[in-house]
């Protein structure tokens, strides 16, 4: 199979994706055409029609499809324009070569985030962390299977695990250089902090928002899930139940981020900083990685900046 990070301009392809997007346009000359985003496990591509007629079969958004035609390149990026396409059958492709997934293992990392809360020694908290990611089996398989975001960072499979377990990392990191965090605090909320995702957005194939997570968002409705299972832990302490909750609603920091509050407490500030350093660093990795270029791939609007590679020394 010619995965999508191995295309290059001016190659002539026949081979099958996953159609994640199909738009109906038309041209400034009123022409109609289809713009697609094509995926596989190694990231998207933007595909045109131009030409709707003879060589072109029926198909659907979240349809497998045979492609034949050639990478070009627009704007800088690479763009694939189809010639012929029919609807793939099934047994021509296997849905895993499709659907992103994490580089690392599931398990290990899902060990590993018990290992981190295994350090927590509140009873409570224990008992509110042990509800979800011990007790609760449909969350944890759930929970090592979706994805932290429909696009940007961690979109993939096992993504949201991936980023939860970073967050707390950093958490952990910051607990043991400043004397003023709660440990128990900062480390549970952590964990907690974006399991909104799971209503928030689809599973794959889709991963897109669902009408829940654009009316409610995931911080709302991960406040709610954390609150749904501390009313069942006999005597939570109302206090501690209270910063868990305004933890998690802070945990974008600022109001025009989404965030209902900002943070008002030292482990709101650290788990707001955490999550944006994580977010933003596997945004540069994704963005850095997607691209051909040696040294400097151009501006990017998530950074607001031109972006270079570093340098390799060893050479």
């Amino acid at each position: 199979m010619k995965y999508i990070t191995d295309l290059r301009e001016g190659e002539m392809i026949s081979e099958t994706y996953f159609c994640k997007q199909k738009q109906a346009l038309k041209t400034k000359a009123g022409k109609s055409y289809y713009s697609l985003l094509l995926q596989d496990k190694t990231g998207t591509l933007d595909a045109k029609i131009w030409d709707l007629g003879a060589g072109i079969d029926h198909f659907e958004q979240m349809d497998y499809i045979h492609i034949d035609g050639q990478v070009t390149s627009f704007q800088g990026a690479l763009q694939l324009n189809i010639k012929r396409l029919r609807r793939s059958q099934e047994g021509e492709y296997d849905p895993a070569d499709f659907m992103p997934m994490t580089s690392r293992n599931v398990e290990e990392m899902y060990r590993e985030l018990l290992g981190y809360a295994g350090k927590v020694k509140e009873p409570h908290m224990r008992a509110l962390i042990s509800a979800f990611f011990v007790e609760d089996k449909d969350f944890v398989q759930r929970f090592k299977k979706h994805s932290a975001a429909k696009s940007v960072h961690h979109g993939f499979i096992g993504g949201l695990l991936e980023h939860t377990l970073g967050v707390v990392k950093m958490c952990d990191y910051m607990a043991d250089q400043y004397a003023i965090i709660n440990r128990d605090l900062l480390l549970a909320a952590a964990m907690f902090h974006d399991i909104g995702k799971l209503k928030e957005l689809s599973s794959f194939p889709e991963n897109d928002y669902t009408d829940e997570g654009q009316l409610l968002g995931h911080i709302y409705m991960g406040a709610e899930m954390v609150n749904e299972k501390l009313r069942k832990i006999p005597g939570f302490p109302v206090k501690m139940a209270n910063e868990i909750i305004h933890c998690i609603l802070a945990h974008h920091g600022e109001l025009e981020y989404g965030s209902p509050k900002k943070p008002a407490l030292a482990e709101a500030l650290a788990l707001n900083l955490a999550d944006n350093a994580d977010a933003k660093m596997q945004t540069m990795t994704e963005t850095l990685n997607a691209s051909d270029e040696k040294e400097w791939i151009g501006f990017q609007r998530l950074f607001d900046s031109n972006l270079r590679k570093t340098s390799d020394y060893t050479k």
